[in-house]
């Protein structure tokens, strides 16, 4: 009797690593999805560490049976215990490795720039940044809003360019970023530039009320600098669209720092004026989805949408920290599709500016 006990142990246990091994398909079986995550399956290899770790387990350790020849319902019941604490040892193991190898998977290199491109798109924004600087420096009066007008009308070229290319592209049959059926929906990154250029209107037009485009000269150095950088950047992004990107991320980080800057220098004085009509429709008022759909990159474990997220607005001062963090979010944006052909290619806790790549010397002949 205590020989059949053991024996109907025994092969309740093997049943058992037979049905386990459903759950772990070899390598041979197992599907990648395009961002290399893996689904629902765990490799061979994690598999036999898992069934290792089974056959491992000492025998001190596990549950023991008192083999007595009592009744057949106290034998089956050992018998289930045994094998029910084989297949959660099993199932544990396995659960683990998929989570390793799926977390490793998911890890995702920021590309680097060319360092030549890279050089010459900072020359050429830092160039125009000083620019705009000596002919508007920031004194705290009105005249800031005439430098900041400027910097608006210049700061949403890009992202009309970036659609008139993408719409052209679109006429012509392409359907994806990158021309393949793998690639990103044309249709979702349009509608993000489309957000993002609506943005940027609204803090011109905000601009505009403060009457920072009262002056004809203002307006006409804005206006010939935006006509000549919109065909500059339709050129660029034919030819590449991260250098066209590289250029809008360098513009948004200045963006972020002049407001930042403006709000720390003048802060007392902005909160003693008042909300312009504008930005109260545009950030309390109207539905959010458009501004929604710009906020890309999102916080980790962030409860809720961006614009329920935003600052009361009181004064000025409350403006004017809403577009500093609205050019924060263009920027984050912009350093994912450089870095990652992807506008949600890292958490928003990660997001850094990119980094040139050197080039390497030629080979000798």
């Amino acid at each position: 009797m205590k020989f059949a006990a053991v024996l109907s142990t025994f092969l309740l246990v093997a049943s058992s690593q037979s049905e386990v091994g459903a759950f772990v398909p070899s390598s041979s079986a197992s599907r990648t999805k395009p961002n290399g995550v893996v689904s629902g399956v765990v490799p061979s290899s994690a598999s036999s560490a898992a069934f290792n770790g089974i056959m491992q387990v000492p025998l001190d350790n596990a549950p023991r049976l008192r083999l007595s020849a009592t009744t057949d319902e106290a034998t089956e019941a050992a018998s289930t215990k045994v094998a029910e604490s084989v297949v959660d040892t099993s199932i544990a193991a396995a659960g683990g490795a998929a989570v390793a190898v799926a977390s490793s998977a998911g890890a995702k290199t920021p590309s680097k720039m060319d360092e030549r491109i890279f050089t010459l798109n900072k020359i050429i924004i830092d160039r125009v940044y000083d620019l705009i600087c000596f002919f508007y420096p920031v004194k705290g009066n009105d005249r800031d809003f005439a430098r900041f007008f400027v910097l608006e009308t210049v700061a949403r070229v890009p992202y009309f360019a970036y659609l008139s290319v993408l719409h052209l592209r679109e006429t012509f049959g392409q359907r994806t970023t990158d021309g393949t059926s793998m690639g990103e929906e044309m249709s979702d990154r349009m509608r993000t530039h489309y957000a993002e250029a609506d943005n940027e209107l609204h803090h011109l037009l905000i601009m505009e009320e403060l009457g920072g485009n009262s002056n004809p000269v203002d307006r006409l150095l804005a206006q010939s600098m935006a006509f000549g950088y919109y065909w500059y950047v339709i050129v660029v992004y034919f030819l590449s669209e991260q250098a066209a990107y590289h250029l809008s991320e360098l513009i948004e980080d200045h963006a972020f720092e002049t407001y930042d800057g403006f709000l720390k220098n003048h802060g007392d004085r902005l909160k003693k004026m008042p909300v312009p009509a504008i930005a109260s429709k545009y950030y309390e008022k109207d539905n959010p989805f458009l501004f929604d759909l710009f906020c890309t990159v999102k916080e980790a474990g962030a409860d809720g949408t961006y614009s329920a997220r935003r600052p009361e607005l009181k004064s000025l001062y409350d403006v004017f920290v809403n577009i500093r963090d609205d050019e924060r979010e263009h920027w984050k944006t912009l350093c994912n599709l450089v870095q990652f052909n992807d506008m949600q290619g890292c958490d928003a806790s990660v997001v850094k500016s990119t980094e040139p790549r050197p080039v390497e010397p030629a080979a000798a002949a």
